[in-house]
């Protein structure tokens, strides 16, 4: 019981760590290039934070049937010495229907973390993301809950230990005549002064947790404080195939290439809050930023129908003399991503499925704006979608670096691969000609692609950046890690948002 204890309060405290976002991405922004091993162990939170959790569970699991095995323990063997040690009152007696105040709070923390348990899978938080977002912030509950656990338990510890040492003699232990004539020999100091005292153990859960529930709670505190302000929102743009791109404005707003926000909007859902990566970062010339979303949910199908109700669905972009009809929308962030190393690489190879170009976008809107002063000397971008209308998303962007790239004899220095799945009408319009020479039909070769890279960047390390379905990752991952170019180094980085 105490061990599996100790190493559940342990967990608890760990598991609060990689919930800190802003002190994860201070801790990100503060490192140099030198130290990219220690920012990509930082990526690694999420993953922490899982195997935390999962630990927690199997642990409760160990420290219940402790528990039980104890309950049977103290019936068995009943001690008539010290009855007060004793859960059970008598010999034989299995006490499970006595319900004490541990026994209570033990259930519901069984209970919640049952709930939690649950409801984190992957098809509750797709299908219905809000069961998932309640059910996970009863940590606050379980945490207060497990503070006070101990008072009044079942484990006991001896309070005069002095007066009555362990194995002492105490006057009315039965005994032999010859074990009295032995008793007449020894010392006094060997006999017990008085009989042993017991007490449960005080609550210790606190020494664990408390400093981790501290930062926790400045935290949130502070991304409270930071997201109190409403942003303006400046245009809402609609896109084929069910994406909306927002842009919006927010004071004193600073942003990092492959950062993500976090949004809620009351008029949805006041407790409900959604990350989403920036497609736009404000520069010293604009001070707007932007995201693309995709309408696959409950939460973006109303948020879609406060921005673009029915009346004004045949507009492609809402002009700023309408923004008072624009819902109230918060913003928290941004928040570090592995994005962000992308042009901490000589080489980086960026990896996009669908709506999973997002954390790219910015990248190359950076690329576009002219940015300085970065260490990536050449990018490898490849795009897989099933229908052609999603590269418009972000084909005028596409477009445009291509162009600035040529003006500026770097023609090598962006590498585009886009791939569709779909055969039907590929015809791609005169506006984006530039993009039909890198369009493919299929699936991408990615050992030939890793080949290909290996022998143009001999003796350098590559960045590969994927996000996208996890058939894609997996393989990436794989390749990465299983190949053999001559001096090429391969290093895998997933994005996912915590």
């Amino acid at each position: 019981c105490v061990a599996s204890a100790s190493v559940l309060n342990l967990n608890c405290s760990l598991v609060l760590l990689p919930m800190c976002r802003s002190l994860l991405t201070f801790v990100r922004g503060t490192h140099t290039v030198s130290s990219r091993k220690t920012r990509r162990l930082l990526d690694k939170s999420k993953t922490f934070h899982v195997a935390c959790g999962v630990a927690i569970c199997i642990f409760s699991v160990v420290h219940v049937s402790a528990h039980l095995v104890n309950v049977i323990n103290f019936s068995v063997s009943y001690s008539d010495d010290f009855p007060a040690l004793n859960l059970a009152r008598y010999r034989g007696e299995v006490r499970l229907k006595h319900i004490h105040f541990p026994g209570v709070t033990g259930v519901v923390l069984v209970l919640i973390l049952f709930l939690m348990f649950m409801s984190s899978s992957y098809c509750v938080r797709v299908s219905n993301y809000e069961i998932f977002w309640y059910t996970h912030n009863l940590f606050i509950v379980f945490y207060v809950i497990l503070m006070v656990h101990m008072v009044g338990g079942a484990l006991k510890y001896q309070t005069n230990i002095v007066d009555h040492p362990p194995g002492c003699i105490r006057a009315n232990q039965s005994s032999t005549e010859q074990q009295g004539e032995e008793l007449e020999q020894r010392d006094d100091e060997e006999r017990c002064r008085e009989e042993a005292y017991f007490q449960p153990h005080t609550p210790q859960t606190w020494l664990w947790v408390s400093g981790p529930l501290c930062l926790y709670c400045a935290e949130r505190l502070f991304r409270y404080i930071r997201s109190s302000d409403p942003v303006t929102i400046v245009t809402v743009v609609r896109h084929p195939c069910d994406v909306i791109e927002l842009r919006m404005l927010k004071k004193s707003f600073k942003a990092r290439p492959g950062q993500y926000v976090v949004l809620n909007c009351p008029g949805v859902s006041s407790f409900e809050n959604h990350p989403f990566t920036l497609t736009m970062c404000p520069t010293e010339n604009k001070e707007t930023f932007g995201i693309h979303l995709r309408v696959v949910g409950d939460w973006t199908e109303r948020f879609t129908q406060l921005l673009l109700p029915e009346s004004r669905l045949d507009l492609e972009i809402l002009p700023m003399v309408q923004q008072r009809r624009y819902p109230k929308l918060y913003v928290d962030g941004p928040f570090g991503s592995p994005s962000e190393e992308v042009f901490n690489y000589d080489v980086s190879l960026c990896v996009a499925g669908g709506i999973g170009v997002t954390p790219f976008a910015c990248v190359l809107h950076a690329l576009l704006d002219g940015w300085t002063g970065f260490r990536l000397q050449r990018l490898y971008f490849v795009w897989v979608c099933r229908e052609l209308q999603s590269f418009y998303w972000f084909a005028e962007l596409l477009c445009a670096l291509h162009h600035k790239l040529w003006k500026e004899n770097r023609p090598d220095y962006f590498n585009l691969k886009l791939y569709v799945s779909q055969t039907e009408n590929l015809q791609v319009g005169e506006k984006y000609r530039p993009l039909t020479s890198r369009l493919l039909v299929g699936r991408p070769r990615w050992k030939l692609l890793f080949d290909e890279i290996g022998k143009t960047n001999k003796h350098k390390r590559v960045g590969v950046f994927c996000c996208g379905p996890k058939g894609i990752s997996k393989s990436l991952h794989r390749l990465c890690n299983s190949a053999r170019s001559p001096g090429t180094t391969f290093e895998f980085n997933k994005e996912s948002f915590s």
